[in-house]
């Protein structure tokens, strides 16, 4: 199948083009008549695989074929997202997409002034991409009305609800048009999720392809036992291959990217971090500087973990290993994009040996260890009952982390 069978707008199939699109990926071929066909669409699918056109190109057909010449733009599509990141990602997508039509689209999110933003909403958009919590910031302050939605996307819906948007979620329902077409697309699919669907969808389209939480085989998986003592070492010595010369490294908390900076820094490798506390200038510039090949390692938490895109990344590194192993699912997708072929590098501490295995059973395959390496596991791993107290202190600190979430953006409500 080529694009051109799929029955786009010409327009369309010209920017596709000159994105040298030429085959379409699965996701595209199952969704894309679908959504033509004006269904409701419940998707599964992989990061890398295509999933942002499998939506916006059918949207932007629709959008071209029902906008007037003359009239000013209302919001008649809305995508809503988890991060910032994959909300610019998402907007320069359409951007690409728009080239060669009149279809307008703007992207807003918080962490920076709104007045920006604020200004391309009222000169009219046709398509709003958005994060939950400075979209209905602006609904409250009057900016930003649905009324004229026909079109709903929800991308990404488990990480948003792992990041505690749910309320955010159903408050936004409510001010959706009843009659639209919704499509819903999740890298995993539990049970809360396919409950969400349920109060978005109206008889949807199932559309899935690939096996839930598996991993890409354009990836090829490594992992080092180390202790907790030696990891920075252990990094160090990986990247004595000059072959890695694009390396995106993940770290659990955001002092640890910080402090990874700056180990690595001391090194003269050149790095930057990106994380929740990093303002967006930052995030965007760091993340530019990576794209552009000048710094060699860009060190990010999960928080931004779906938003990096990055053409034809091949080496991604677990410096710690989730405690979730749908997370390393989405982490290693960030590379072998699109078919292109990546490495993921796991760096193992004894306490994370029972997450390496989870990853294992969740992924049914046996991740590759490299044995021959200068700081081998010797510290013992936790027993059954360490084990039972790392998850009551886990859970603790993920319950404060959410309450003090709800908390700050409670006090900043209306002030952004």
């Amino acid at each position: 199948m080529k694009f051109e069978d799929l029955k786009l707008h010409p327009t369309l199939l010209k920017a596709v083009k000159d994105q040298n699109y030429i085959t379409p990926t699965t996701i595209q071929q199952k969704a894309i008549p679908l959504i033509l066909n004006r269904k409701d669409v419940l998707g599964t699918a992989q990061t890398g695989t295509g999933k942002t056109a499998a939506f916006a190109l059918p949207i932007l057909h629709h959008l071209m074929n029902e906008k007037k010449e003359g009239n000013k733009s209302k919001i008649k599509a809305l995508i809503v997202t988890p991060t910032r990141e994959l909300a610019i990602q998402i907007s320069e997508n359409f951007t690409d997409y728009s080239k060669h039509n009149n279809i307008k689209n703007t992207v807003i999110y918080g962490g920076v002034k709104q007045i920006k933003q604020v200004k391309r909403l009222e000169a009219g958009v046709d398509v709003l991409i958005a994060t939950p919590g400075r979209l209905l910031d602006l609904m409250g302050q009057g900016f930003i009305s649905l009324k004229d939605v026909s079109y709903f996307v929800l991308d990404e819906a488990d990480r948003m609800l792992d990041m505690g948007f749910i309320n955010d979620i159903k408050k936004l329902l409510q001010k959706l048009p009843n009659k639209r077409q919704s499509l819903f697309f999740s890298a995993t699919m539990p049970s809360n999720i396919l409950n969400l669907s349920n109060t978005i969808l109206n008889n949807p389209q199932k559309v899935a392809v690939h096996q839930v939480s598996t991993t890409a085989d354009t990836i090829q998986q490594f992992i080092y036992y180390t202790n907790k003592s030696e990891k920075n070492d252990l990094l160090l010595h990986i990247l004595k291959d000059e072959k890695i010369n694009q390396l995106l490294l993940f770290s659990r908390t955001k002092r640890g990217a910080d402090r990874i900076v700056k180990r690595l820094s001391q090194q003269k490798i050149k790095s930057a971090a990106i994380h929740g506390d990093k303002s967006q200038p930052q995030r965007q510039k760091a993340l530019q500087s990576f794209k552009n090949w000048e710094i060699r390692v860009l060190v990010a938490t999960d928080i931004a973990a779906r938003g990096i895109d990055i053409d034809k990344l091949s080496y991604v590194l677990n410096y710690d290993i989730p405690n979730e192993p749908e997370t390393y699912v989405h982490r290693i997708g960030r590379c072998g994009r699109a078919g292109e072929k990546g490495i993921s590098i796991s760096i193992c501490e004894p306490e994370e040996n029972i997450f390496a295995k989870d990853i294992e059973k969740l992924i049914k395959k046996n991740i590759q260890e490299i044995k021959n390496h200068p700081f081998p596991q010797t510290e013992k791993p936790m027993n059954a009952k360490q084990k039972k107290e790392f998850e009551k202190e886990k859970n603790r600190k993920k319950q404060e982390f959410f309450a003090n979430r709800k908390k700050n953006r409670n006090s900043t409500n209306g002030r952004r």
